[in-house]
């Protein structure tokens, strides 16, 4: 269970995002790494009772957690700590190229939840396109369903997009709007309050049920 004490720790480390920082404070980085930790393991469980892909890759909690410390060697923002806990479920572990279930833990309500493939590489993207353009109408009937959208009114989300139709697409595909993302993704917005709440775990358990049938839609093409 996240409590209100891993927010605190998260906007603490926002307001001063140094090592000093860091390291006066690490004994409640540890306790909010072990919260998130709990919550990756109940994930995974109620992931794997209806996701069999993911239930035969075996994964360990840790590994579903992405690291806090920031690469910074090519970016202009050198600090040290991203500010927020990210978890990632995916068949073959998130250094695969498979679409998965995704929570973002961080405070003043911007933690989020939802599932698909973000920023995939270029080949994988072709695919991902090819698979869309090839079964439109099955695509556009998992976006249309009724409790899809209503877990994700804003809909499936671009991790970018071109301004032109991708090359070997024409511009009057039916699918050219869905063709020109680099992306796809859903998200759906949690309070303070609703990810501190016991039953948060549940909460997402459905959420990914729910954005399963987009997830494996786009696994297939890979």
């Amino acid at each position: 269970m996240i409590t209100s004490s891993t927010l605190s720790f998260l906007r603490g480390l926002r307001a001063d995002n140094s090592r000093e920082w860091f390291e006066l404070h690490r004994p409640e980085y540890q306790e909010a790494y072990g919260e998130v930790i709990g919550l990756a393991a109940g994930l995974l469980r109620e992931v794997s009772a209806f996701d069999p892909a993911v239930a035969a890759s075996g994964l360990d909690p840790k590994n579903c957690i992405m690291r806090i410390y920031r690469d910074v060697r090519f970016s202009r923002d050198k600090s040290p700590y991203k500010t927020n806990f990210f978890v990632f479920i995916n068949r073959g572990g998130r250094r695969s190229s498979f679409g998965g279930y995704y929570v973002h833990i961080a405070p003043e309500g911007e933690s989020f939840a939802g599932g698909g493939v973000y920023m995939p590489e270029p080949a994988v993207l072709e695919l991902l396109r090819e698979e869309i353009g090839g079964h439109f109408s099955e695509w556009r009937s998992i976006l249309s369903d009724e409790a899809f959208s209503k877990e994700f009114p804003e809909g499936v989300l671009p991790s970018g997009l071109l301004k032109r139709p991708p090359k070997g697409f024409d511009a009057d595909d039916p699918a050219i709007d869905y063709l020109r993302y680099k992306g796809y993704y859903t998200r759906r917005f949690f309070s303070d309050a609703g990810v501190t709440l016991p039953g948060f775990a549940g909460v997402l358990s459905d959420l990914f049920r729910t954005v399963k049938p987009m997830v494996d839609f786009l696994n297939r093409a890979l």
